[in-house]
């Protein structure tokens, strides 16, 4: 009987050609936030979904036995994005997490990054791959943790620079850190690991560390794509030059988001080679990194292509806010969203009055109510403390959005998160003011948090 399998991150790269290559071994269900605009010409089922909401994700995820996590960081869903995409792939996992160990799936497969194998700092970049990897997994639904390196194939991201790089610049001069080895492997491959992983228990609760069998240069494959693209291209490294600096010029040649590009850049530094204790018990013929290139650049396959999506609707002036916060005490999400309203009474000397009644938290100026949340019971517990917004002279809709506070990474943070907040105050006035004090706030509780008074001890937690 053929499984049926969620793919989260289902448009990108991997998953269209996931899609494409297995979709009559499988069952696939390809997850998107937009609705598909004429599903009866699909061969597929596609489900829409917000996976900023765990309802949403819990329903996407009905009837499904093992779920393919590809989401790295997302593009801005609201006009007003506070958070990095560290934070924002935390809370995304962990709905995913959660919405798994609901539906009782026999498995997560997570497609992440090699962990460095060298002395320099680990870049934000496989930090936040490995965070979410931790995430993924802190649920009852056993993990399988995929961690590649570079993933060659047509349309590939990663790729796609390095082609554009080799195209419009006749001269690199590439940082010293390009001399990093690593190991790449053809999307093929990983593919062919993907398919096998699913429903392996030989896989469950452990990483694996996948590459092809040559271990190259980054600078290495420069040249192997300029000598497949008939190109005479002059490439070497200087000392001198800044991960900003390559940032900057990369982004501008290939014209490529510095959002897409800094990642990249960022991991360039390290070595990233297979560990023998975390490879896998496959027999595989990997295709060698110059058949790869050429595949890349000249194949004959047709190159999967997303389905036309219908975009989303929404309230033009909404925000999103998720901040992270340390915990040094590993105190309780329900423990925090209880103490909130009283740090923020005593912070404001009672001119911001934020009362708890067990039910309603409201936050007043006088007896002016500025915010008024409804706590949602049957959706909390202790890990999770969850809010809808409900009222108040600072919310135009109150029909729309929530707060929410998270414990994450085994309670060592918490991610205070707003979703959805439709601002009364005219944009530009709630830009500069209600915004950054939000900002501030956050900043200031964080600090209590690590020197909590004594009245607060652990036993109320």
């Amino acid at each position: 009987m053929k499984k049926t399998v969620a793919i989260a991150g289902a448009t990108g790269f991997i998953g269209k050609w996931f899609i494409d290559k297995y979709k009559e071994e499988f069952n696939i269900i390809a997850l998107s936030r937009n609705k598909l605009k004429n599903p009866q010409e699909n061969d597929i089922e596609w489900r829409q979904v917000d996976l900023y909401s765990i309802s949403s994700t819990t329903k996407a995820l009905e009837n499904v036995d093992v779920g393919i996590y590809l989401v790295h960081s997302m593009q801005p869903s609201t006009r007003m994005n506070q958070g990095s995409f560290e934070d924002t792939d935390i809370l995304l996992a962990d709905n995913f997490s959660r919405a798994a160990q609901h539906c009782e799936l026999e498995q997560i497969i997570y497609v992440g990054g090699i962990l460095p194998k060298d002395d320099f700092k680990i870049s934000k970049h496989l930090r936040s791959r490995y965070e979410v990897e931790k995430t993924l997994g802190s649920g009852s639904t056993p993990l399988t943790s995929i961690r590649a390196g570079i993933i060659i194939g047509p349309n590939g991201s990663s790729f796609r620079i390095v082609q554009k790089l080799v195209k419009n610049l006749p001269v690199m001069a590439c940082p010293e850190w390009t001399k990093s080895l690593n190991q790449p492997i053809d999307i093929l491959d990983a593919l062919k690991i993907i398919n096998w992983c699913i429903a392996n228990k030989e896989t469950f609760n452990k990483p694996l560390e996948i590459g092809g069998s040559q271990v190259i240069r980054y600078m290495d494959l420069l040249k192997i794509t300029a000598k497949k693209m008939n190109k005479k291209r002059l490439i070497f490294s200087l000392t001198f030059i800044t991960v900003g600096l390559s940032k900057l010029w990369v982004s501008v040649i290939t014209g490529t988001s510095k959002s897409l590009v800094s990642p990249l850049i960022e991991s360039l530094k390290h070595t990233m080679t297979l560990n023998a204790e975390n490879r896998i018990n496959l027999d595989i013929d990997y295709i060698s990194v110059e058949d790869s290139v050429e595949k890349a650049l000249n194949t004959k396959e047709k190159i999967p292509e997303n389905p036309e999506f219908i975009k989303i609707s929404s309230e033009k002036n909404t925000v999103r806010s998720v901040q992270r916060i340390a915990n040094p005490s590993k105190r309780t999400a329900k423990f925090v969203a209880r103490i909130y309203p009283i740090w923020l009474t005593k912070t404001f000397a009672s001119l911001v009055n934020a009362n708890f009644d067990g039910e309603y938290v409201k936050f007043s100026f006088f007896k002016i109510i500025l915010l008024e949340l409804k706590v949602i019971k049957s959706r909390s517990d202790d890990k999770r403390q969850l809010f809808f917004i409900s009222g108040g002279v600072l919310v135009k809709r109150n029909d729309l959005g929530w707060l929410e506070f998270r414990s994450v990474l085994n309670d060592e943070y918490l991610i205070a998160a707003i979703h959805e907040y439709v601002p009364k105050l005219p944009w530009i006035v709630y830009k500069f003011t209600q915004a950054k004090v939000h900002l501030i706030v956050m900043k200031q509780f964080e600090k209590f948090l690590f020197k909590i008074p004594n009245q607060y001890s652990k036993k109320n937690n």
